[in-house]
């Protein structure tokens, strides 16, 4: 199955969820395990140097992630931290929003919502195995 990152994502929240409910541990743990394979695919590095969490609590029509991001000063030497948290939404119009909380340290924020876009608007190719990210 190809599909974009979020849609895939918010799939197997909601299928996960189904599962806790009627006690489905087998299944529960099978899609819990397919959210971990697809964020290997979140950002990581440069700059994300602590990685992006899935708060799994998120749900079919609001995906929350927390992210921290490494500053550099102008002499590239690392500054600080900033804490964030990413709120996805459904758009009509785009698909999702983004909304990036948390400090905007040199204008931070922007350059996360738009690393969160192209990962979770990217294409993915989910197979019995593995999770891929494919191109168009």
């Amino acid at each position: 199955m190809k599909d974009k990152t979020f849609a895939i994502l918010a799939r197997t929240l909601q299928a996960r969820n189904s599962c806790e409910e009627t006690g489905n541990d087998i299944w529960y743990e099978k899609h819990g395990d397919r959210i971990r394979e697809i964020m290997t695919l979140a950002p990581s590095g440069s700059g994300f140097d602590k990685g992006t969490n899935l708060y799994l609590d998120s749900n079919p029509n609001r995906l929350e992630f927390e992210t921290w991001f490494h500053h550099m000063n102008e002499n590239g030497m690392y500054s600080g931290w900033t804490d964030h948290k990413v709120v996805i939404t459904p758009s009509l119009a785009n698909g999702f929003d983004i909304r990036v909380t948390g400090r905007d340290r040199n204008d931070i924020k922007d350059y996360i919502a738009d690393v969160f876009h192209t990962f979770l608007d990217s294409m993915i190719e989910i197979t019995e195995t593995t999770v891929k990210q494919v191109t168009c």
